[in-house]
């Protein structure tokens, strides 16, 4: 049996560990740093930290992999196309790789950084997705290396995974997220509950995730660029009524960034 937790990182990061309770091996994804892994083995000195799985390179996502590779001598798994500290497996999309003796399919999902990926296991009724900065609950991430048209594409290679899949986004921004999805549509009824539903979680500082691809298929600006409301809100706003779907991915995330 496998259990997932959210090490705070930071002031918004999750750091997902993953805990095989049979072996008492755990894993991590994305330790930006290794403070919050080392305090939890720390408390659980039964544990070994046996892998890390990192979807890209910024620091905030990769900041403690020395540190605990050093300490733990753990298997440090990354993108090929990005420079990752102590990297021991180099991964491109449609690998696999094995962590907790699970196998987890990678994706490559550049837009955020170039070769940004993301890990997939399909197991049972409720798989799980750790997407790194590229999809988040009711968002995603900035481009900072990529283009409209590789985020765009990322995201539709995510959504097209079940509607139960588990999504574990690396931070938490579900509630200023879903700020800017009631500006882009205001009468949707599945925003407006999700948005009631989170404040009420932050309220208590709990974590908001993770979400589920049918929630983000609901309530995510960024997969509803073709919906007839979303495009009517563009086109009040800059008068422009034609659109690819790229375009309008495209001025949905501009306006992202100023809101």
């Amino acid at each position: 049996m496998i259990q997932i937790d959210g090490l705070r990182a930071f002031n918004d990061n999750y750091i997902w560990l993953l805990q095989d309770t049979a072996t008492k091996r755990c894993a991590v994804v994305d330790p930006g740093d290794a403070g919050p892994v080392e305090a939890w083995l720390q408390a659980h000195p039964d544990w070994r930290l046996s892998d890390i799985l990192i979807t890209h390179h910024h620091n905030d996502h990769v900041g403690g992999v020395l540190a605990l590779k050093h300490a733990t001598g753990a298997n440090v798994s990354g993108p090929a196309g990005e420079h990752i500290p102590g990297r021991d497996q180099a991964l491109n999309g449609g690998d696999t790789v094995d962590a907790l003796g699970l196998s987890f399919k990678v994706f490559t999902v550049p837009g955020h950084t170039a070769g940004h990926i993301a890990f997939y296991l399909a197991q049972g009724a409720q798989p799980w997705l750790f997407p790194g900065d590229t999809l988040f609950a009711a968002g995603c991430g900035r481009l900072f290396e990529g283009t409209p048209a590789q985020m765009h594409q990322s995201l539709q290679t995510l959504a097209t995974l079940p509607d139960s899949t588990q999504v574990y986004c690396a931070h938490e921004y579900t509630q200023s997220n879903l700020r800017f999805a009631r500006a882009v549509e205001p009468d949707n009824a599945d925003i407006a509950q999700r948005a009631d539903e989170v404040a009420a979680l932050r309220a208590e500082d709990r974590c908001t995730l993770p979400s589920t691809l049918a929630l983000e298929r609901l309530t995510n600006p960024f997969l509803r660029v073709d919906e007839a409301a979303v495009r009517q809100t563009l086109q009040a706003r800059d008068g422009h009524s034609e659109r690819t779907s790229v375009e309008a991915f495209a001025a949905l995330r501009a306006w992202k960034d100023v809101f």
